[in-house]
Order: structure tokens, then C-alpha cells, then sequence
């Protein structure tokens, strides 16, 4: 049965829209633009009348206060009214020499009489009877266009509309869709446009009075108007409910099952008349006991295991008396509401509210070891695994790119929220699972919880499993992207990072973070986590370099010769060679990002020593054999030193900062950016998704050098690595080849190698650990890990490799063919300039393949020693 009852009242309206007599110029226009005809209005049905005929039953126009009958005929618990009223008033109430509080110069419309006594809106019983509620301006009625002044007890006629911030976009919408709430005055979705700020929406005032007298009929409605202004009634609907017809309840999750084996949740249809269906998905299924066992924690789950279970999720907010209609079939909310659960009449749907009870709660996470409240990045679900994000975060992270740049993250299926280590939640009573992480230092947890009802205060605890700090290490991010300087840090810190780089980049005309360069660290630098603003200079073909704390102003331009990085028809101003020898000139560090792509003026870069590491972030493959690894390993083996460095490109959500990182050794230096920096130069370093590493060879560390004989001699060599993820195996590697390794095929947090090594001449050492487990970055990666490399001189011998030098110069003779045919070209003296960068490279590599080593420097590249190194700082154990 109906709950809702039009009346018409066609043969009652007085006026039509075109009829401007009774109205301010304003509110005649705005007439126009409200809807008329069949309509609902908030699950409400109204009988408007069409706009072209008499569609408003006017009183109070002109100052009358002549009434105006409606017959009824009901014994409603509410009439719900869609009325206006003039945007003129009677009320003056000077300011300055005003005498109209509403003057021309008031660029919006705005109530400036609230309260104003319009009329009475008189209830006549058929025993005759009366009933009189009082109608004043913006309580239970409003002028039909206001900016921001709602009517206190009266909606505008325009309801939510939920939102996919997934898309499709319509025209210049994406950040209004991002907030997943459409006010509904745009009605459907292909409908939505960007909100002119200037124009107000035209507005029904949606009022429900109520009977106060149900068991008796209501005859007819008599509006006594005082004449203060004009209103207008343009439709009256009965309604009979136990409750407001206006007013939502909370928004509550239910579970919609079925015994009906044809039921699919995915392609299920929900319909709720009076609310809104926020949210529906496919039930996620979770298994708390296989979840708490997993050996990988606070890395994300696959996103394969985001399957559709049985039942059916709508997030739902609607009023007491609302009807739910799922594949047809009804089920009343209030049922619903009262006992938790309901079903259809025939009993073949159910509806089930989960987690009614919740609990809004004060959360402090605490450093085991310190006591102290510390960031981290953390997770909650309830017992049926939804997420229930820390307030001010999203309950459905964007992980597109450049869409989502708060504190919130997405791995695989998980969602995480970045907090500083003290917040509120709202969470369910009962069982609740939490995962909390904090970089490759700390345990990561995942632990059940139990919230009881009055709950205020909740306290969890992170463990160390080192603190390498201590021991002279300091970690950074080389490269991420769009986020603020201050969410930089909090992330930083929530992810155990000293130092992260936020670049700068262009993208076509996009310019992201140019205004957050200040030539120094960031003034959010503290607590040992400096945050500092460089730029990623680009080229799309010849390569990209990242200039970190780069002093002064910005090195511009950050990107040449057109898309992708750079826009249309830009020439190619500068090689990347000026790049870097600027950002040297300015105490900087040269990075080559996401080495090897792209793949060109790169070698030439290293080849000239102007390149301090190249950043290794290819652990797509447990075996570490990767593409990437293999071209570095190729320029070592051609005697150019250059340092392992880790980055994570970070460009949206589903990337967490450090999840590929930089561990770099500066010993009893003062923690500082340029600390670090030397460290990068000097080779200190390992680049790691998790595992902490160590290495020695005969006590010589990472970026050292040992001189033997011509011909070599025997090595001992000690690597150890810890993780708080396992791993499966630790490899010694001799330029390029395994020479030792150490498996654990069920995989281990711990693993170390003592071997003494048969070298036959000048080379290198480092060490690897690979796993067979992934963190679910949005470019997922195994749990891996490489040092930067002992080197050995052995006599006057030169490490290098004759196919690689050959391989080097076609791929830098491809970067020459690409400038002089297909590249936009810059003036000739530019031209030249660029192009002699790679003419150089080429004729010192030529010179190396000729046998000729007099250009030494270039064949040392980044750091170039002669006999031991003057490093002499151990590389310790992390433990």
C-alpha cells in the first residue's frame, strides 16, 4: 500500500509561471526553472501541474491577506507541501543608510528576513476542528533561490545523488565527482555539470507538517497569509508513516542475502523510495583466521582476492517509513530498523543490518620501545571485512593517477589511512581487525581487536625489529610526485623515512609542485625527516634526471622536445648533461629515475661521471633478473661506478612512499640532506622494498675499493640480510654472476653468507636478497633488495666488457640519429651543443674499446678511487 497520497489541485491554482504580478523580477525568473509536471521529490510523489498552464495557488500577494481554501480530504499523518515564497519582504530592518536589507548590490540572493511570518497554513477538521502552524520565511518556507540558506524545517526539492569517483567523467566534473555526494540539482548523472557559483538552483521548498490528529480527517487547508509576501503553492501530497517523511536515519551497511541460487549480487538491481543507496558492492568474503596468518602483513592484499561473495552491500540512508526494493521485491525498512533484520513477504530476500552498534573512539599508536605516540600507516576492518577508515580519510581510495593526493593509500584490495599516530574512528563494537604498518623497521601487525559497547580509548603498540639509525643509516625516497609538502612528511614518517624527495615535473602544460620549491629543505622538516622539493627533469626519448636539493632556484626548463613530458613543438633546449652539472654546481645530487627507461642520452650521463646513482625499483621478478638490473649491471661491467639507489615514483595513491627505498651509510656524520648526499656519491648505499642489508668483503664496504694483484686472489665476503617480510634467498653476486647464495625455500626473516670468493681479476662484489612474496604497489614488486658494490682493482687491469661497450655506443649513436631527424630541433649552436654530448661519450667509450685508457675519469664514472678507499666505515649488521 502507498504511503503517499498527490492531491490535486489544478482547478484551485491561480496563476501560471509566465504571470509575474505577484513576485520580485528575481523570484519570477526563478519560477521559471523550477520543475513542474509528475514528480518525487525525496521519495515523495507530487502532482505538480504542467508549467505552461495555472500552476500556483498564490495568497498573500500585494500585501493580502485574503485566504485560500484546498480541499484534502485525509486523515494523514503529514501533509508534505512543495511551496515558495517571494524573495521580496515586508520586514525592513535598516542598515546604514539602507533602508532594504536586500539591495542590488548583493551579488547572490539571500534571505535577510528569517523568521518573517508569511502566513498560516490552518488544518479544518471534518468535525470542525482546526489546527494552525505558523509558516515563516526559511523555516518551513523559503524564497525559490537562496545561496546556502536552506530552510531550517524544509528541503529543497533536490535530493543526493551518489557518485562513482571512478567515472565515466562528464565535462570538467572529476573533482566534483571525487566527493561521491551529487546535491541533485543537476538530477541524473549525464546531467551533472560544474556548479556556476554565480546562479543559485531554483528550489521547491519541500515541508512536511504534521496532523497532530490523525484519527480525525482532515476537510480542506486554509492559508490565512499575513501579506508580508507572496507565497506560492505548487503541490500537496498526504503521507502516512509513523515517522518524519523528510527526516534519514544514519547511514547503515546491509547485508542483502537470498536462498534463491540464481541471485547474483553483481548484477542485482536496489532501489530504496525514500533515501539513498550511498554505495552498493558484491560482499568481499574474509577470512579472519587465514587473514591474521598470512605470512605478508601491512603490504596489501591481491587484488584478485577482491572477489564477489554471496550477499549483496548497500550502504543505506533513509527515513523510517522507507521501502527497500531489491529484484523486485519490497522489504520495509522500519522492520529493518526495529529488529536488525527483515525479509521480503515471500522470504526470498533478506536484509540484514550489519555492525549496528559502533563506537567513536580515541586511537593512540605507540613506539613499544619509546612509549611514544608515532605515525604510521594503518587499516581497520570489521568482523565482515569492510574498511572503516580513521576520520578525515576516504572509505574508497582513488588510486588513479593524479586524482588522489591526501593521506590515504590503496595496496592490492587494502586501504590504509596515513596518521600522525593520534586520531578518532568510529568503529563497530564487537571483533575488529586492525593492520598497522611502519616501514622496514618496525613489525608490521595485524591483530584482532575487541571494541565494547561505551568504549572511548584504544591503544596499540608497534615493535622494533632494528633501528639502523643508530648505527650511522639514514633512508630516503628519491622520487615522488603531486602530494603537499606537509602530507609528504606525515607519510614520510608514518613510513619510517628520513629524507623524501618531492619532485617537480612538467607534464605537457601540466606543471605539478612548482609552487612548493623553495631551494632548502622544507620548513615541515623535522624529527629527523626532511622533506626537500627538487624537479624530474625530463626528456621523453633521451631520458629523464632528477636534480635532489638542488639549492636556490629551480632548473628549468623540466621538460624539452614536446609530448610526452614536454607540450607540443617544444624544442630540444638542453642536454641532460647541463641538467646535472647545474644541480652539482648547486650542491645537488644526480639521480637517473627509474633507470633504464627511457633509455638514451642516460649512458652517455654516466659515462661522463655526471650521474650519482641510478635508481633501482625493477623487483618485478623474485629472481632479481630483471631488464633494469641487467643494464646496470651492464655499465658495471664497463668500469662505471654508479650507485644503487630506491625510489618509488609515487604519482597516486597506490603507491606508498618509500615502499622502494634508499638506505645510505654516513656513519658519525650529522644527520643532514647533504649528508646523504655524499653517502650517495661515495656508493654507501642499498635499494630495498624490505629487506635490510649488509655486506663486507675482507671488512671493505659498499662504494669501497680493494686493490689486489694482476690476476686477482681470493675474497672473504660476509652479507647478511633481515626483513620483517621472509624472503627466500640471499645471493652474492661477482660482476653480474651468482657466486654464492643462501635459500630458504619455506622463506625466513633472517639469512647470512661467510664465503671466501676465487676473484680473477678487477670487478665487483655486491649482494641481493630476493622473495617470492609481493607488496601490491600499484606496480606491485617481491620483497627485494641490492647493495651498491665493493669494486676491486686487480693490478692495472681495467674492468671492461667489449660486446657491452659495442651495445652502449649503438644505443647512444640511436640517441644522435633520433636528434638530427626526428627530434624538434633548437638554434644550430644549441643543437651542437646537445649533440656533442653524446659525441663525446661515444669517442671516450671507442677510445676504452681501442685500448686506450688515458680518459680514466670517465671510466670510473660517479666515484673514482685509486687504491683503498678512504671509507673506512663499517657496514654493519642490521640487527
Amino acid at each position: 500500500m502507498s504511503k503517499s497520497t498527490p492531491i490535486s489541485h489544478t482547478a484551485f491554482f491561480s496563476h501560471s509561471t509566465r504571470d509575474a504580478s505577484p513576485w520580485s523580477e528575481a523570484t519570477a525568473s526563478d519560477i521559471k526553472r523550477l520543475p513542474f509536471g509528475s514528480q518525487v521529490f525525496w521519495g515523495i510523489p507530487f502532482d505538480l501541474a504542467d508549467a505552461s498552464e495555472s500552476s500556483l495557488a498564490v495568497a498573500g500577494a500585494a500585501g493580502s491577506s485574503s485566504t485560500v481554501s484546498l480541499p484534502i480530504a485525509s486523515n494523514a499523518t503529514y501533509l508534505v507541501f512543495a511551496h515558495i515564497c517571494d524573495s521580496r519582504s515586508s520586514t525592513t530592518t535598516p542598515i546604514g543608510d539602507f533602508d532594504d536589507p536586500q539591495t542590488a548590490d548583493y551579488a547572490t540572493p539571500v534571505v535577510t528576513a528569517p523568521g518573517e511570518h508569511l502566513a498560516d497554513y490552518v488544518l479544518v477538521y471534518q468535525d470542525g476542528s482546526e489546527h494552525r502552524t505558523p509558516v515563516r520565511r526559511r523555516f518551513e518556507i523559503n524564497q525559490a533561490a537562496s545561496r546556502m540558506q536552506s530552510a531550517f524545517a524544509a528541503r529543497p526539492h533536490q535530493d543526493g545523488i551518489p557518485l562513482d569517483h571512478r567515472g565515466p567523467y562528464p565535462k570538467n566534473t572529476w573533482g566534483r565527482m571525487q566527493t561521491i555526494v551529487n546535491v541533485g540539482e543537476f538530477g541524473p548523472l549525464e546531467n551533472v555539470q560544474p556548479v556556476d557559483q554565480s546562479v543559485a538552483p531554483a528550489s521547491w521548498s519541500i515541508y512536511a507538517l504534521p496532523n497532530p490528529h490523525p484519527d480525525k480527517t482532515i476537510s480542506e487547508l486554509r492559508i490565512e497569509p499575513t501579506g508580508a509576501a507572496a507565497i506560492g503553492i505548487g503541490a500537496v501530497t498526504a503521507f502516512s508513516g509513523s515517522a518524519h517523511p523528510l527526516r534519514l536515519n544514519a547511514l547503515q551497511t546491509l547485508a542483502i542475502s537470498s536462498e534463491d541460487a540464481a541471485f547474483d549480487p553483481a548484477t542485482a538491481s536496489a532501489e530504496v523510495d525514500m533515501g539513498v543507496i550511498a554505495r552498493q558492492r558484491p560482499n568481499n568474503p574474509f577470512n579472519a583466521r587465514e587473514w591474521l596468518a598470512s605470512p605478508v602483513h601491512g603490504w596489501g592484499e591481491h587484488a584478485d582476492i577482491e572477489h564477489a561473495g554471496d550477499d549483496l552491500l548497500l550502504d543505506v540512508t533513509a527515513t523510517q517509513d522507507a521501502t527497500l526494493k531489491v529484484n523486485g521485491k519490497e522489504i520495509d525498512l522500519a522492520d529493518v530498523y526495529a529488529s536488525g533484520q527483515a525479509a521480503s513477504s515471500d522470504g526470498s530476500i533478506k536484509a540484514t543490518i550489519l555492525t549496528q552498534e559502533r563506537v567513536w573512539l580515541n586511537v593512540k599508536v605507540v613506539d613499544a620501545t619509546t612509549g611514544k605516540s608515532t605515525p604510521v600507516r594503518i587499516h581497520f576492518r570489521s568482523a565482515d571485512g569492510r574498511y572503516f577508515p580513521p576520520y578525515g580519510h576516504r572509505h574508497e581510495v582513488n588510486d588513479n593517477w593524479f586524482e588522489d593526493y591526501g593521506a590515504d593509500l590503496k595496496l592490492g584490495s587494502t586501504n590504509y589511512a596515513y596518521v600522525d599516530g593520534e586520531f578518532s574512528i568510529e568503529l563497530p563494537s564487537g571483533d575488529v581487525y586492525a593492520e598497522i604498518s611502519k616501514g622496514f623497521e618496525f613489525a608490521p601487525r595485524r591483530v584482532k581487536l575487541e571494541i565494547k559497547p561505551g568504549q572511548k580509548e584504544l591503544e596499540i603498540s608497534l615493535d622494533r625489529i632494528t633501528d639502523l639509525r643508530k648505527d650511522g643509516w639514514i633512508t630516503a625516497d628519491s622520487h615522488t610526485h603531486f602530494i603537499s609538502p606537509d602530507t609528504a612528511w606525515l607519510e614520510a614518517q608514518a613510513e619510517g623515512l628520513n629524507i623524501i624527495n618531492l619532485l617537480a615535473a612538467q607534464w605537457g602544460d601540466l606543471f605539478t609542485n612548482v609552487g612548493d620549491i623553495t631551494g632548502q629543505a622544507g620548513f615541515q622538516s623535522r624529527d629527523e625527516t626532511v622533506v626537500w622539493v627538487g624537479t624530474e627533469n625530463r626528456q621523453h626519448f633521451l631520458g629523464h634526471i632528477s636534480m635532489l636539493g638542488t639549492r636556490g632556484a629551480p632548473i628549468f626548463p623540466m621538460s624539452t622536445s614536446g609530448p610526452t613530458e614536454g607540450y607540443f613543438g617544444d624544442p630540444t633546449w638542453r642536454a641532460m648533461s647541463e641538467w646535472a652539472d647545474e644541480c652539482r654546481e648547486r650542491d645537488g645530487v644526480v639521480i637517473v629515475p627509474h633507470f633504464p627507461f627511457p633509455y638514451s642520452e642516460v649512458i652517455a650521463e654516466v659515462v661522463r661521471g655526471r650521474v650519482d646513482g641510478l635508481e633501482l625499483r625493477d623487483f618485478s621478478a623474485p629472481t632479481m633478473d630483471t631488464f633494469a638490473i641487467h643494464e646496470w649491471y651492464r655499465l658495471l661491467n664497463t668500469g662505471y661506478r654508479v650507485s644503487a639507489i630506491g625510489g618509488t615514483d609515487k604519482m597516486s595513491a597506490g603507491m606508498p612512499v618509500g615502499g622502494v627505498r634508499t638506505y645510505a651509510h654516513i656513519g658519525d656524520d650529522e644527520f643532514s640532506f647533504e649528508a646523504w648526499g655524499r653517502a650517495v656519491r661515495a656508493g654507501r648505499t642499498y635499494t630495498t622494498s624490505g629487506p635490510l642489508m649488509s655486506l663486507s668483503v675482507e671488512g671493505r664496504s659498499p662504494g669501497d675499493e680493494i686493490v689486489l694483484p694482476s690476476g686477482g686472489g681470493a675474497l672473504h665476503v660476509e652479507a647478511a640480510a633481515l626483513a620483517t617480510m621472509p624472503f627466500h634467498t640471499l645471493q652474492i653476486v661477482l660482476n653480474g654472476k651468482v657466486v654464492a647464495e643462501e635459500k630458504t625455500p619455506g622463506g625466513a626473516t633472517t639469512a647470512q653468507i661467510s664465503e671466501t670468493i676465487e676473484v680473477p681479476g678487477s670487478g665487483w662484489i655486491a649482494a641481493r636478497a630476493v622473495s617470492e612474496h609481493k607488496a601490491q604497489h600499484i606496480w606491485p614488486v617481491h620483497f627485494n633488495a641490492h647493495t651498491s658494490p665493493v669494486y676491486i682493482q686487480a693490478g692495472r687491469d681495467e674492468l671492461f666488457d667489449n660486446p657491452t661497450g659495442e651495445y652502449l655506443i649503438t644505443v647512444m649513436e640511436g640517441g644522435l640519429t633520433w636528434l638530427d631527424t626526428l627530434a624538434t630541433p633548437a638554434p644550430p649552436a644549441r643543437h651542437a651543443a646537445i649533440k656533442s654530448v653524446f659525441e663525446d661519450a661515444i669517442e671516450a667509450m671507442r677510445q676504452r674499446l681501442a685500448g686506450d685508457h688515458s680518459n680514466a675519469s670517465y671510466s670510473l664514472g660517479g666515484h673514482s678511487h685509486h687504491g683503498h678507499s678512504d671509507h673506512s666505515h663499517a657496514y654493519p649488521h642490521p640487527h
